[in-house]
């Protein structure tokens, strides 16, 4: 905002972000209009309000924190930003900057609608066919899992439902590599905590694929699972081992070292039934070792506790958020037990896990001290502020919300 003017500064002092305030962002649709809400969320208030939203082209799939001004090359390997990379049913991704409201356009676009942007002020040509055809340059399809890379922060991975992840350079905005290590859509990347070259990706195709970006040619270890995968992720305690959620409601625990020689013999370290649906969602705490959380289109949200014996249920709950798209722990210590949920009702939950009985018992030596009254902290909108929690809606937006099914509903 521009300083100055007495009346703006109400709405400055609305706008202005603490240092003590947490940020959650989360891809909504809401009566068709698909768009990214910036929360904020006061820990010590227990409050959690939008900030402020971005329109968005179509229904967004996936949603990255870039820490990079993209499009700058001059602007050194120091440089600091607050940016989006947003992955959508549209095959290119949209770069925000968060920093600005109420902005009209999107700071970078990586992919074929890039030409268009560039030449949105010039004289208007016949309009170009847009290809469809799978190529090395960009995506041609929905594009349905995003990764930032922490030690080379100016790469961001992407896959994608035509089967490919590209490897974009975000200091030029234009991809940098394509690779094709699957055979059916791409739903899930993400690169290794330690090996900062080292991309972990799982696909429809029933295989994980953990590759170095460097060989491209070289044959990457591959692990079968017995579904399609949902979600991969490195144990950030333990960078050797990986997990990997599936449409069978399975967890797979593999020791990156063990690759076999023949995916369909594949041995996990362990295995977990943990819904009888898909596991939608999962993710593991980054502040608290062996802490795990799967959320799934059965509407439960579940937590774990993984200890030498292999994994035990802590507490398991429905909160209200309907199927279950998304479960996130917040990144930082002060706030590691924190976890943010949502689902097919349209709405956001941040739950303090660190005020559930089971959990103070699980963690014991971990919880920090007990504050408040006791009771569970749960803290949401207020219901008159989501207007898109009516069970009706849920079915026709479970697909949408969720980048896989998604995609074949929209495409039949």
């Amino acid at each position: 905002m521009q300083g100055g003017e007495e009346e703006d500064e109400e709405e400055r002092e609305e706008l202005q972000i603490l240092a003590t305030d947490n940020l959650v962002l989360a891809g909504r649709l809401e009566d068709e209009v698909p768009h990214l809400e910036v929360y904020v969320y006061e820990d010590d208030a227990d409050n959690l309000y939008v900030h402020h939203d971005i329109m968005l082209p179509a229904i967004p799939l996936a949603v990255e924190w870039v820490d990079l001004p993209v499009g700058k090359s001059s602007a050194g390997s120091d440089a600091r930003g607050n940016f989006v990379a947003i992955g959508t049913m549209d095959p290119d991704i949209e770069i925000w900057n968060l920093d600005v409201v109420d902005s009209m356009y999107p700071d970078a676009i990586l992919g074929q609608g890039a030409e268009d942007a560039a030449n949105a002020d010039k004289p208007k040509k016949k309009k170009k066919k847009k290809s469809k055809k799978v190529n090395d340059e960009f995506h041609v399809d929905s594009v349905l899992s995003l990764a930032a890379n922490r030690h080379h922060r100016n790469l961001l991975a992407s896959s994608s439902a035509d089967k490919t992840i590209k490897l974009w350079d975000l200091n030029t905005a234009k991809c940098a590599k394509s690779y094709s290590y699957h055979t059916d859509k791409v739903c899930s990347v993400a690169w290794h905590p330690v090996e900062g070259t080292v991309l972990l990706s799982g696909s429809y195709d029933r295989t994980v694929v953990a590759a170095d970006m460097r060989a491209p040619d070289a044959k990457a270890p591959r692990w079968g699972v017995e579904s399609d995968v949902e979600t991969v992720r490195w144990n950030p305690h333990d960078p050797n081992f990986f997990y990997v959620s599936t449409e069978g409601g399975m967890i797979h625990y593999h020791d990156a070292r063990n690759a076999p020689a023949d995916p369909s013999r594949s041995k996990a370290v362990w295995m977990l039934q943990a819904h009888d649906e898909s596991i939608s969602s999962f993710d593991i705490n980054p502040v608290i070792p062996g802490y795990l959380v799967t959320g799934s289109t059965d509407k439960q949200v579940k937590l774990w506790n993984v200890q030498p014996s292999g994994p035990s249920m802590v507490v398991s709950r429905d909160l209200g958020v309907g199927k279950v798209f998304s479960t996130t722990f917040a990144p930082d210590q002060e706030v590691g037990f924190r976890l943010a949920v949502a689902g097919s009702k349209g709405a956001v939950q941040i739950w303090d896990t660190s005020t559930n009985a089971a959990v103070r018992s699980a963690f014991a030596t971990k919880v920090p001290q007990a504050k408040g009254d006791g009771k569970e902290r749960l803290v949401g909108l207020d219901e008159a502020e989501t207007d898109s929690d009516s069970e009706e809606g849920e079915s026709e937006d479970d697909g949408e919300a969720h980048g896989d099914k998604g995609w074949e509903s929209m495409e039949e």
